[in-house]
């Protein structure tokens, strides 16, 4: 029987009982996780993040794991639905804890530039702003202006009285902490600088030229991939099909690809320590191998590729036997 990590003490409760509901599925066939992994089509390393509690395993992994133990898939997708509900609230609160992060600095930020002003009050007659912030020349921040005043400073406060001029005064005093707020948030967000934003001209290349988003969890495409773990870029679970395969005595070898990553890596199963495998495209190779007895599947790295025929898969076994996909 297999011997478990305990898991993450921070998991939801309902994402907990998922992973424990899994290994007591696991248990209960004898299988190691290589088997599973084998059986299921999703990998090893897939496997030990589901049961571990580091990853929320997908539906079709759940259906899998299902049809290889004969457990009825109802009871597993039902529990499985809601734990992914559960995932997705705590991804949600780790979303609203970050944004309360910038905004923590963006106010840590805007301390820098000294206290913005506090308009408490405002008439054709009075001002009052925060002790300390000096109001139009010569006028005490918080005293009522009396209409005397106003006439002798006409030219200062504009034609017929302060009205027009001081709520000019105020809305671009506004303004001014408005864009000063702005521009501390930007330069604070994702706790760097950002890019500058331009108001007139022509935007840079950079901006001009469309970017092409990867899917959320993909971490590379084409040449960015070769040499990666599949796994480990998220390449693989449903993103990957067999293009190709043969078999080697009793080991099976697979050419896997896939078309999001633009990439192809070779896959053997049914295999025992010391069996290899690699996989070609053009002048480039990569290879793996089983290393740990007991296991019985082992992956190359990956190569990209345009299209999944570029690509060839062999199997060199510890007996002397080799083989190749077509």
């Amino acid at each position: 029987m297999a011997r478990w990590r305990a898991l993450p003490g921070e998991l939801d409760p309902q994402v907990r009982e998922f992973a424990e509901q899994l290994r007591r599925v696991v248990d209960r066939t004898g299988l190691s996780v290589a088997v599973v992994a084998d059986r299921t089509g999703y990998s090893k390393t897939s496997w030990e993040r589901y049961l571990n509690g580091r990853l929320l395993a997908p539906k079709g992994a759940i259906v899998a794991l299902a049809e290889v133990t004969g457990t009825p898939p109802i009871h597993l997708t039902t529990m499985w639905e809601l734990a992914e509900r559960a995932w997705s609230r705590s991804e949600a609160r780790h979303d609203r804890t970050m944004e309360a992060v910038r905004i923590s600095q963006a106010r840590a930020a805007l301390g820098e530039f000294g206290p913005a002003p506090d308009v408490r009050e405002f008439d054709a007659g009075r001002m009052a702003l925060t002790p300390g912030v000096a109001g139009p020349a010569g006028v005490s921040p918080t005293m009522p202006v009396s209409p005397e005043t106003r006439e002798k400073r006409g030219s200062a406060w504009g034609p017929g009285g302060s009205g027009p001029r001081r709520t000019t005064l105020f809305l671009a005093g506004v303004v001014g902490v408005v864009t000063i707020v702005v521009g501390a948030f930007l330069l604070t967000d994702g706790g760097g600088p950002q890019q500058a934003v331009g108001t007139t001209g022509s935007p840079s290349p950079a901006s001009a030229a469309p970017s092409t988003a990867l899917p959320s969890g993909v971490l590379c495409a084409g040449s960015d991939c070769t040499g990666r773990d599949a796994e480990e870029m998220g390449c693989s679970g449903d993103l990957v099909t067999t293009a190709k395969i043969a078999t080697v005595g009793t080991t099976l070898v697979e050419v896997r690809y896939s078309r999001t990553c633009g990439a192809a890596w070779g896959r053997i199963t049914r295999a025992a320590q010391g069996d290899g495998v690699r996989v070609t495209v053009g002048p480039v190779r990569q290879t793996g191998a089983v290393t740990v007895a007991g296991d019985t599947i082992a992956y190359t790295p990956m190569v990209a590729v345009k299209s999944a025929a570029d690509a060839t898969a062999c199997a060199v076994l510890a007996s002397g036997q080799q083989g190749c996909t077509p």
